[in-house]
């Protein structure tokens, strides 16, 4: 309607530009935050490489070079410049994927990278799968049925699964089901007759071994990490299903719920229509903070099971002073931390519309 003035009446708001603008400054701000927790992990490997009783320049040029020598390895590593300026040094080399030469293999820290990761990434997968498949219907189910066998049940298992040491349950699994029951394979990702024979494609055992069709190297393999993902898991486990039990709860007591079933939903609807899908969204962040756990935090696994990972690989590197294969390995467990704190925030902005 015209206003009272005789004039044109004022135009709507944009409403798409308003939504446009939100979404910009929130990738904006989104990517901020990215580069600035990135220079915060790079500035903190730098200070423990500078401040860790550790001589880089022995490592190189070892106990016996003359002093001429040293001092011409120490300008050449240039640890001669100002801390800042080393600092710069170092930025271009991580930006570059260059993180040095390896003091213990004689090879670059990438490639070496590049060689172990993919043991670490596998088991963690696997465990995180696990941990979710069994982990998200114990907690739901617990917290459907609170106060009942299923909660006491899932209880426990949490309480265990913070309580155990992981070292103890590796070896004693070790003994049972590979040393007694000789159920599973043991240590290592392949047994003696298959290794190397499986070509490398992905670097992930099960994966190709699937893509050369060798459904005995793929059978062997998966003999091999079944009982260290299944104990990863089991801890994976524990902490989803713990938070699952806690958000369904929430969710259950929340007045729509009650609402839902005056109006006569069935109990399951309520609980995997309504409640879940409301928990789905901060459950992706849990899910992902538990995936990057056992990404750093399987370097005890990985040393029982004898598995040639990157915990392995980084506590071998530090019992041997090479620094450089710490640092690097460091980088790439904190890169992938912030790689998956950025992808459930994508996933969260997607299953939620209101953030966007």
């Amino acid at each position: 309607m015209p206003d009272t003035d005789g004039g044109a009446a004022a135009p709507p708001p944009d409403h798409r530009a308003a939504a446009r603008r939100r979404r910009v400054r929130s990738i904006g701000g989104t990517l901020l935050s990215l580069v600035l927790t990135m220079l915060g992990l790079l500035l903190v490997t730098f200070i423990i490489g500078r401040v860790m009783p550790i001589d880089p320049v022995l490592k190189v040029v070892g106990d016996r070079a003359t002093q001429a020598q040293y001092d011409a390895a120490y300008q050449a590593m240039g640890l001669d410049q100002p801390l800042y300026v080393q600092f710069a040094r170092y930025l271009g080399d991580v930006l570059t994927c260059d993180f040095g030469r390896s003091i213990s293999t004689g090879q670059p820290v990438v490639n070496d990278i590049l060689r172990v990761f993919p043991a670490t990434f596998e088991l963690a997968t696997l465990g995180t799968l696990i941990g979710v498949f069994v982990g998200v219907p114990l907690g739901v189910v617990a917290a459907a049925r609170r106060g009942g066998i299923v909660d006491q049940v899932a209880r426990v298992v949490a309480l265990v699964g913070y309580s155990m040491p992981i070292f103890w349950l590796g070896l004693m699994g070790l003994l049972l089901f590979y040393g007694i029951l000789g159920w599973v394979g043991g240590p290592g990702r392949q047994g003696i007759i298959y290794d190397g024979m499986v070509p490398t494609v992905t670097g992930l055992i099960l994966v190709d071994s699937l893509i050369a069709g060798d459904w005995a190297a793929f059978k062997d393999a998966f003999s091999h990490i079944i009982l260290p993902a299944s104990l990863l898991g089991y801890y994976s486990l524990a902490y989803i299903s713990r938070m699952t039990r806690s958000f369904m709860l929430e969710q259950l007591s929340a007045e729509y719920i009650t609402t839902a079933r005056v109006k006569g939903l069935s109990e399951r609807a309520v609980i995997w229509r309504h409640a879940f899908r409301n928990i789905s969204i901060p459950l992706v962040t849990v899910i992902a903070l538990s995936f990057g756990s056992l990404l750093e935090g399987s370097v005890l696994t990985e040393i029982i099971f004898s598995w040639p990972g990157l915990g392995q690989y980084i506590t071998k590197a530090l019992l041997s002073g090479d620094m450089s294969a710490v640092l690097g390995g460091t980088v790439v467990i904190g890169t992938c931390f912030v790689a998956l704190n950025l992808l459930s925030d994508i996933l969260y902005r997607f299953l939620d519309p209101r953030s966007k």
